[in-house]
């Protein structure tokens, strides 16, 4: 396996508390686990000394970066533009909802181009990725 065909990109708004960060990342990550190509995983369970099984994880990097909101809301144009990448997205509703059908409901009331973004999640071939993300400054919570 080519460890690095691939690549994760995590891009959030420079907006963003490291808390609702965490929690946008978690939410996307486990979107783009479930709708990924079967490659995405290293082994499924890796076992310890002792014998005791561990889930594994992505055989790809995933990098978090930081972005101005109007950055991040072209990049997530730019990449949904590519089909070669799989884009998991997280506007504000998101946030804001409570439920599936609340979300569904706010996201059904407001035109993409009202959406405000603090989050995406990008992940594809290398090069594919890098064209979108690769000036990108790592994200860093601040202290």
């Amino acid at each position: 396996m080519d460890y690095e065909a691939k690549k994760i990109v995590a891009i959030l708004s420079n907006r963003v508390l490291a808390d609702i960060a965490l929690n946008v990342v978690g939410h996307l990550c486990i979107a783009i686990g479930r709708y990924a190509d079967e490659h995405i995983m290293g082994r499924p369970i890796l076992t310890d000394a002792s014998g005791n099984a561990h889930l594994g994880i992505s055989c790809f990097p995933l990098i978090v970066t930081k972005v101005k909101p109007s950055r991040l809301k072209a990049a997530i144009a730019q990449a949904k533009a590519d089909p070669s990448l799989l884009v998991a997205e997280y506007p504000r509703e998101m946030l804001d909802t409570r439920t599936d059908d609340d979300l569904a409901a706010a996201l059904a009331a407001r035109p993409t181009d009202e959406l405000e973004y603090l989050g995406a999640v990008i992940y594809g071939d290398t090069d594919a990725v890098n064209a979108v993300t690769g000036r990108f400054q790592l994200w860093k919570p601040e202290i």
